[in-house]
């Protein structure tokens, strides 16, 4: 039998795509924090809680567990994160999960895993909107990498 799979080759080198993508549903567990870097570009961080319930079958309980994720949104979007999203509202992030590492000052070693958010929308499953104000595209500040939250470089 012969092999189904198909392989794309550039010049003779398989191509591997990597795929880092990751949407979370939460609320969110702090006031988003606004800060800039020294090069003056917008960074936003806070928490998302993101709850799964099940029914236990064995003992017909409903059980739960919660995640907790923090989030980093970049530039205009981070500080229209900023000014609209409050402790409780419930949010939509996507984008892609960053690891970074540091020491402390006793000398151990930590790591972390967070969201690196390319959209971060409050979801109306619970909520309605009053009001809606655009901003003008053109204002939004370029990110890291002169990458626009959004625009998407392949």
């Amino acid at each position: 039998m012969q092999d189904a799979r198909v392989r794309v080759t550039i010049d003779k080198e398989p191509i591997v795509a990597n795929i880092n993508a990751v949407t979370v549903v939460g609320n969110v567990t702090r006031d988003p924090e606004l800060r800039y870097t020294s090069a003056g570009l917008a960074v936003c961080n806070f928490s998302v809680a993101s709850n799964r319930r099940w029914l236990n079958k064995a003992t017909n309980d409903w059980e739960e567990k919660v995640s907790y994720f923090d989030v980093t949104v970049w530039s205009g979007q981070g500080q229209n994160v900023a000014e609209s999203v409050l402790k409780g509202d419930r949010v939509v992030v996507s984008g892609r999960l960053e690891q970074r590492s540091w020491e402390t000052e006793t000398g151990d070693k930590r790591s972390k895993v967070e969201i690196t958010a390319d959209v971060v929308a409050v979801s109306l499953e619970w909520a309605t909107v009053t009001e809606i104000v655009k901003n003008d595209k053109a204002s939004v500040e370029v990110g890291p990498n002169n990458y626009r939250a959004g625009e998407e470089n392949f």
